[in-house]
């Protein structure tokens, strides 16, 4: 196989789209290092595994010898990218965005070789663009093809606001193409119309359009939605070990294998012989221990994956209770109260409705004793550890 070919095999690994395959293949044939380009809006102190998804192909790129640009939208982050949002973005100070971009060059060198990437703030041409500039820029599109971008169609759609600003977004990440003369863009599938844009004003400029290579959003701990701090799903790289650790081994068997094929840095020849072990009989749990003991690797060291690893055998494994955990004190009525109603008092569920949900699923324990009766009353005082899942405690003391 040729080189160009293993470059494209090693670059299209877990990619959804890549628009235009034919364009990147020439690139690629050409032999020439191609200029990678990225942006993340500095809107959160912290990255979590999600954004590490495009930073860990930023790590591909830069493996197969290409110049890598890390670009921090200082200034599309005070615009707030309208993407997926039913709502208008509420506004960050300069001060909040500058304070948080500090921390994103700081994390993403746990995965990109700092000698390699060039790290750019697109307030560098963006300041200097100007008021005249940016309305040459705005003239450039059309309303209607503004509403053609899924969630400003679905808001106007649905009579809700859509500020000017926020038309400008997908235009300022579009033009900072332009400016960097990208030759590959990464990006989220949700980035579809913002990636585009990159191409059209390129080609407007007379630049060689960009290929735009996106890749799948990262489901959270719940499985189902995009993993996000908001909705407290997350994994962040910055977490301690032993929460990194309790917390990939909470996901399912079956998003264990997403997280492999978007987050492992392992070859692809050697994921598929795990599945195909764990297809076999071998139990998923072990593997699922190697995949949490290769992130906090990359994120602390070895030894800390290693540490965590042993917490928690002795933690779960060994149903060891943890030594600090909530504690609270309820006090019953005459007639008692129900252990769906104690364990949402005590913030170990999120409702009623997920108490009795956990308790069907047998994730709820009583100083280690499963709980079989959703409709429990509790009329007797005393202290015990209420346990839901594999990860919340409380000392609950009933008076």
């Amino acid at each position: 196989m040729s080189d160009w070919q293993n470059a494209f095999n090693e670059i299209k690994r877990g990619a959804d789209e890549i628009l235009i395959e034919d364009e990147l293949i020439e690139r690629l044939k050409e032999g020439k290092p191609l200029k990678i380009k990225a942006g993340f809006d500095p809107t959160a102190p912290d990255l979590h595994l999600g954004h590490t998804v495009l930073i860990n192909k930023l790590r591909a790129f830069q493996q197969l010898g290409h110049e890598v640009i890390f670009l921090i939208g200082d200034f599309t982050g005070l615009i707030g990218d309208p993407t997926g949002k039913n709502v208008t973005r509420k506004p960050l100070s300069r001060e909040d965005v500058l304070a948080n971009a500090e921390t994103y060059k700081e994390q993403v060198f746990k995965i990109l070789d700092p000698a390699k990437t060039t790290v750019r703030f697109n307030s560098e041409w963006m300041d200097k663009l100007g008021a005249a500039g940016m309305i040459k820029l705005a003239a450039s599109q059309t309303v209607a093809r503004m509403l053609e971008r899924d969630d400003f169609k679905k808001r106007y759609s649905n009579n809700q606001p859509i500020a000017i600003h926020e038309f400008l977004y997908p235009l300022v990440q579009g033009w900072d193409s332009v400016a960097l003369e990208s030759d590959v863009e990464l990006g989220g599938t949700d980035q579809r119309f913002n990636l585009l844009m990159g191409r059209e004003l390129q080609k407007s400029q007379g630049q060689r359009q960009q290929t735009v290579l996106m890749m799948p959003l990262l489901e959270g701990l719940d499985g189902v939605q995009k993993m996000s701090k908001s909705l407290n799903n997350y994994i962040g790289i910055t977490d301690a070990p032993n929460d990194m650790f309790g917390k990939i081994m909470s996901i399912s068997d079956e998003l264990m294998w997403r997280y492999f094929d978007l987050l492992s840095f392992r070859p692809i020849e050697e994921i598929a012989q795990l599945k195909i072990t764990v297809a076999e009989g071998a139990n998923p749990r072990d593997t699922k221990i190697e995949l949490a003991k290769e992130i906090i690797a990359r994120f602390h060291d070895d030894a800390a994956a290693e540490a965590a690893h042993q917490d928690f055998i002795q933690r779960f494994q060994k149903n060891a209770i943890p030594d600090d955990m909530p504690e609270l004190t309820v006090t019953l009525t005459a007639d008692g109260m129900g252990i769906a109603s104690l364990l949402k008092e005590a913030s170990l569920v999120a409702s009623t409705s997920e108490a009795m949900r956990m308790i069907k699923q047998g994730a709820v324990k009583i100083d280690g004793e499963k709980v079989d009766d959703p409709k429990l009353q509790l009329s007797v005082a005393g202290e015990a550890v209420y346990q839901v899942g594999k990860r919340k405690f409380a000392r609950i003391t009933l008076a």
